[in-house]
C-alpha cells in the first residue's frame, strides 16, 4: 500500500492505493480541512459517502489553493494523462500585470477555506460517523429492480461526475466558444463619422489587437489631426463603436492632443462601469456558459462577484450544481460586458466562461428542463450481466424519486428536525437545534462556537469563535446579539430566506420519502385505486377502472401542505398519523409567519431517465481521465482512449434527469447500496478488519 496526497481546494487529501486502486479522503462532510500529522489519515471508498479510517503514517504536504489531484511533492511522477488545471496563474499574464488585486482576492479565498480546518481531536472518523444518518433514517428504503447489486467507486476524481444543464428549450448546454460577440453600435445619421476622424487601417489593427488582448502595450494612442472638441468627441465614439470593451480618454503630449484607447479589462476593469457606457441597443444582461471544477454554484458566483467588484445578486442562474464535479450551466449578469467576463478566464483557476450573448432578461431559478449527467463508477465488481441488468432496468423502469441524503444535512442534527420545530412554532427548539453541540464530524471552529454557546448562552461570545460569520450559525448568533433571545423569530430572520426555507423543505422531503416507501411496500410498482395522478396540473384521485389505464410512472405523491390532497387509500391515513405524531395538524399547514406556511406540492414516485447509455471501460492507471471535458475539447486535446483489456473496469453512464431529481438516487438503484456516510463507514471499517 503506497501513499498519495492530493490537493483539493485549500486542503490536503491523503489517499492510499490498495492493490493498485486509489481511495481518496475528501474533507469531512464536504467541508474543507487539513489534518494534523498526529491524526490518522482517511481511507475513502467513494467521494460521496464511503469513508473509513486506517492507521498508517504518511507524508503530509502543505495545503495549496485549487487545482487537480497531485502526487506527493517528493514522489510526483511525470504523468502524461494528468488533467491540468483549467487555468493557472502564470507569471506575466494580464492578471498579474494588473497589480495585486486579483492575488489578494485569491489569498482571501484560500484563507477563508483554511479557516474552516476540520479537527479530529483524537476521535477516529469511523467513531464520529456513528452519529450520522442512514438512508433508513430519512425514509429511503426501497429499490425498483431485483438485480444483484455490486460496488464501484463514485467520484474518485471529481472529473468522474460531469453535469451539463439542459435549458428551457431542451438544449444540453456546452462550453464551445470563448470568443466575445462583436457588436456594431447604431449611430444616428447626424452623428455618422466624417473623414476627419476615420481610423486608418493600421490604427484599426492596433485597436483590434488591444481589444483581443493581443497587444503587448496597455494602450493605443491616436493623434487628433484637427484639434477640435467635435473631432475628439467623434473619435471617442468611433473607437467605442467599432471596438466594444475599449475605453478612451484625451491626453496632451508635448503640446499635441491624443485619444488614448485602453482595455475595459485593464487596471480599472474591476471597477463598476460608467452608467452611460452601456449601449442602448444592447440587452441589459450578459448571458454566458459557466464551466467550473470542484466548486458549487454559490461559491463560484461569490468568486466572480469579488473579481468584478459587484454584489452577487447581480447574477442569476437556473439551478445550483454540485461541488465535487465538473459542471456546465448558464448564468446571467446585469450590465457587465462580455469583455470583462471573458477577461476572468485569464485570472481564475478551475473556471471558464464562454458562449456569450446579450439578452433583455435575467435567468430564473427552476426554468431549466433538467440536467444531463456523465458519471464514471470506477473499479466496479459487477459482472457484465449484472451491469446489463442494472442499466436496462434504469433505462426501462427508472428509480424511486427519493430526495437524496444531501437534502438532510451531514451532522448528527438532521435539517428536517429544525424544519419540524419551525412548523411546530417551537422557536427555543429551533435555536437549540441549530446551535447546540453535537457529536460527529464538523469544522473545528464550529465545535468551539457551540461549546461556548452551551456554556455561556452569550451570542456575542459564541460569535467571536467564528472566523467566518456567513454560516447559518453565525447569522443566527448575530440576530440573537442584535434582537435578544426573547426575539428568536426576528433573530432567525437574519438567516437568508432560502436557507430558512431549506429546513422546512427538508421536513417535507423526509415525510415524502417515508410515505413513498410505505406506498411501494403496500402496492408495489403499479397504479391502484386511491392513487393520485396529475391532470392539467391538478391532482386527481384514481378509481379502480382508471387505475387499470395508468402506470406507476403517472402516480404522484404529495409533499404536505395546505393546498394539496392526499391518496384515499390507507397511505393517506399514514400521512395524517405521521404529522400527528410530530404535533402537526395536516388540515392546518398555515403558519403564523407567512414564509413558513406550506402550500405543498406533488412529486412523481418513479423517474425514468432519458437519453440513457452506458459502456464498460477497461483501464490500468486509476489516475487516467475517463471523460472528455468541454475545456479539453476546446483546447484540441484528444478524447480518452479506452483499452480492450485492463487491470480495472469502470462503468461509464450517461442520462438526463428533470429538475430537483437526485442523480445519486439513480446510481443507488444501479449499485443497490446505501449512500449514507454512516452506513458506508461501517461497511468499510468491517472490510478493513
Amino acid at each position: 500500500m503506497s501513499c498519495l496526497t492530493r490537493r483539493l481546494g485549500a486542503r490536503v487529501v491523503i489517499s492510499f492505493v490498495h492493490q493498485g486502486a486509489p481511495f481518496a479522503a475528501p474533507s469531512l462532510c464536504g467541508h474543507s480541512g487539513t489534518f494534523k500529522k498526529t491524526h490518522s489519515p482517511l481511507l475513502f471508498c467513494s467521494s460521496v459517502s464511503w469513508w473509513c479510517l486506517m492507521e498508517e503514517p504518511g507524508p503530509v504536504s502543505v495545503a495549496v489553493s485549487g487545482g487537480e489531484k497531485r502526487a506527493c511533492p517528493d514522489e510526483e511522477p511525470k504523468h502524461a494523462n494528468k488533467r491540468p488545471r483549467v487555468q493557472g496563474r502564470d507569471v506575466g499574464n494580464e492578471c498579474t500585470n494588473e497589480g495585486d488585486d486579483e492575488e489578494k482576492l485569491l489569498e482571501e479565498e484560500q484563507e477563508e477555506e483554511e479557516d474552516t480546518v476540520a479537527e479530529c481531536d483524537g476521535e477516529t472518523f469511523a467513531e464520529m460517523m456513528k452519529h450520522g444518518l442512514t438512508e433508513q433514517d430519512v425514509g429511503i428504503l426501497k429499490f425498483v429492480s431485483d438485480h444483484e447489486g455490486f460496488s464501484g467507486i463514485l467520484k474518485e476524481r471529481y472529473s468522474d461526475f460531469v453535469v451539463h444543464e439542459i435549458n428551457k428549450e431542451g438544449k444540453i448546454l456546452q462550453l464551445d466558444d470563448l470568443s466575445v460577440p462583436v457588436e456594431a453600435e447604431e449611430v444616428p445619421p447626424d452623428e455618422q463619422p466624417t473623414k476627419s476622424q476615420v481610423l486608418t487601417q493600421e490604427q484599426k489593427e492596433q485597436l483590434e489587437a488591444l481589444q483581443l488582448f493581443k497587444n503587448k502595450e496597455d494602450t493605443v494612442a491616436i493623434e487628433v489631426a484637427e484639434d477640435t472638441k467635435e473631432n475628439r468627441t467623434l473619435l471617442h465614439r468611433e473607437v467605442k463603436t467599432l471596438f466594444p470593451g475599449l475605453e478612451t480618454k484625451t491626453e496632451e503630449r508635448e503640446g499635441r492632443k491624443f485619444i488614448v484607447a485602453y482595455h475595459a479589462a485593464g487596471k480599472k476593469a474591476l471597477a463598476a462601469p460608467r452608467k452611460h457606457s452601456w449601449p442602448k441597443n444592447r440587452g441589459s444582461f450578459c448571458h454566458c456558459v459557466l464551466y467550473k471544477e470542484n466548486k458549487d454554484t454559490m461559491d463560484a458566483i461569490n468568486v466572480l462577484s469579488k473579481f468584478l467588484r459587484v454584489r452577487p445578486n447581480v447574477f442569476s442562474y437556473m439551478g445550483t450544481k454540485d461541488k465535487r464535479a465538473i459542471t456546465v450551466q448558464e448564468i446571467a449578469v446585469l450590465k457587465i460586458s462580455a469583455e470583462r467576463m471573458a477577461h476572468l478566464n485569464k485570472c481564475l483557476m478551475n473556471f471558464k466562461l464562454g458562449n456569450f450573448s446579450y439578452k433583455k432578461h435575467p435567468l430564473k431559478l427552476g426554468e431549466l428542463q433538467g440536467n444531463h449527467f456523465t458519471v464514471v463508477l470506477r473499479n466496479i465488481t459487477g459482472s457484465d450481466e449484472q451491469v446489463q441488468q442494472a442499466m436496462t432496468s434504469l433505462r426501462d423502469t427508472g428509480f424511486i424519486n427519493y430526495y437524496g441524503m444531501q437534502r438532510f444535512g451531514t451532522t448528527a442534527v438532521p435539517t428536517y428536525q429544525v424544519g419540524r420545530a419551525i412548523l411546530q412554532n417551537d422557536w427555543e427548539e429551533v435555536m437549540d437545534l441549530i446551535l447546540k453541540p453535537r457529536p460527529g464530524a464538523e469544522k473545528g471552529y464550529l465545535v468551539r462556537c457551540r461549546e461556548e454557546w452551551a456554556q455561556s448562552q452569550d451570542p456575542e461570545a459564541a460569535l467571536k469563535k467564528l472566523p467566518v460569520k456567513r454560516c447559518v450559525e453565525g447569522q443566527l448568533l448575530r440576530g440573537l446579539a442584535k434582537y435578544g433571545k426573547k426575539n428568536i423569530i426576528t433573530a432567525f430572520g437574519m438567516i437568508p430566506r432560502n436557507n430558512r426555507l431549506m429546513y422546512i423543505h427538508s421536513y417535507q422531503s423526509y415525510v415524502w420519502n417515508t410515505m413513498v416507501s410505505k406506498r411501494v411496500e403496500a402496492f408495489g410498482l403499479k397504479a391502484v385505486e386511491g392513487d393520485l395522478v396529475l391532470k392539467g396540473g391538478t391532482a386527481h384521485v384514481l378509481n379502480a377502472e382508471e387505475a387499470e389505464n395508468h402506470s406507476i410512472h403517472d402516480v404522484v405523491m404529495p409533499l404536505p401542505g395546505f393546498d394539496v390532497i392526499y391518496p384515499t387509500h390507507h397511505v393517506g391515513k399514514v400521512y395524517r398519523e405521521l404529522l400527528s405524531a410530530d404535533n402537526l395538524d395536516i388540515d392546518n399547514m398555515r403558519h403564523k409567519v407567512r414564509d413558513y406556511s406550506l402550500a405543498g406540492a406533488y412529486r412523481r414516485v418513479l423517474i425514468r431517465p432519458q437519453d440513457v447509455s452506458w459502456q464498460l471501460i477497461h483501464y490500468n492507471d486509476p489516475r487516467v481521465p475517463l471523460v472528455h471535458t468541454d475545456v479539453e475539447k476546446l483546447e484540441g486535446k484528444p478524447a480518452p482512449v479506452f483499452l480492450k483489456e485492463g487491470k480495472y473496469r469502470a462503468l461509464k453512464m450517461e442520462f438526463s434527469l428533470p429538475p430537483s431529481t437526485y442523480a445519486t438516487m439513480a446510481i443507488r438503484e444501479v449499485l443497490k447500496m446505501d449512500t449514507s456516510i454512516k452506513n458506508q463507514t461501517q461497511l468499510n471499517t468491517t472490510w478493513l478488519n
